[in-house]
């Protein structure tokens, strides 16, 4: 699969919002409490405008087919990023793009200067979940910061 990874531009705002709505549609996930609800949903390219944050998108001939980002822990100690809004497409699913992916937010959380990595996820969502504990995240009780995100009950954080 030839594709591109690369930093959400304003012209992706509206086709990855679509991406992440599709997936939860897809899966029946659940909309409140959920990335499906976030009011920034539709202007992400903005939302991840600051020095230690970043969007990268997906795309393929362009289309884009999903992203993820890092973004610093609200309500949380600077040192701490979350890992958001990392959500693919059925297409491209399963050829080690996730993985990519992971790789480029994770590095650029360490050049950043971020000690930890915190990510909330659904329990249903088993292969993200897989994908995260194979990059060294580790299962954690309790939530960290304030996401807005209530209706995840997975928590998982990394050492950087």
């Amino acid at each position: 699969m030839n594709y591109t990874i690369r930093k959400i531009e304003p012209k992706d705002n509206l086709k990855i919002a679509s991406v992440i709505r599709n997936i939860f549609e897809e899966l029946d996930a659940p909309k409140v409490g959920t990335a499906y609800a976030d009011p920034h949903l539709n202007t992400l390219s903005e939302v991840y405008e600051a020095e230690n944050e970043i969007y990268f998108v997906v795309e393929q001939d362009g289309i884009i087919l999903g992203g993820c980002g890092i973004g610093n822990l609200m309500d949380s100690e600077f040192k701490i990023c979350e890992l958001q809004k990392m959500y693919l497409a059925k297409e491209a699913r399963g050829k080690g793009i996730a993985q990519e992916l992971m790789r480029n937010c994770l590095e650029f959380a360490k050049q950043a200067g971020y000690d930890k990595c915190y990510i909330e996820t659904l329990p249903f969502m088993r292969d993200a979940q897989k994908l995260y504990v194979k990059s060294g995240f580790t299962y954690i009780d309790a939530p960290m910061g304030s996401t807005g995100h209530n209706a995840c009950d997975v928590f998982m954080i990394k050492d950087l």
